[in-house]
């Protein structure tokens, strides 16, 4: 498995558009993005922090269902 990268909630959010999605809402610092699908529609929830921790950016990934490499690649 690749390294995961060190972003902020901001470069997270820039990587999710590229991907197809929008951001829907924003409550505090948390921002929640979503993409329609043909079957489900996936929504992710990114915080808004200088530097995410490395569980919170897999979460992130995860939800959006996107492998490290996809991610890498966004950025």
């Amino acid at each position: 498995m690749p390294r995961l990268p060190v972003v902020s909630g901001r470069q997270a959010i820039r990587a999710l558009e590229k991907a197809g999605f929008t951001v829907v809402a924003q409550e505090g610092s948390h921002v929640k993005m979503k993409k329609p699908g043909p079957t489900r529609t996936l929504i992710a929830i990114v915080p808004m922090h200088p530097e995410l921790a490395r569980k919170t950016l897999l979460s992130i990934l995860r939800q959006a269902d996107l492998s490290v490499e996809e991610f890498r690649a966004l950025l």
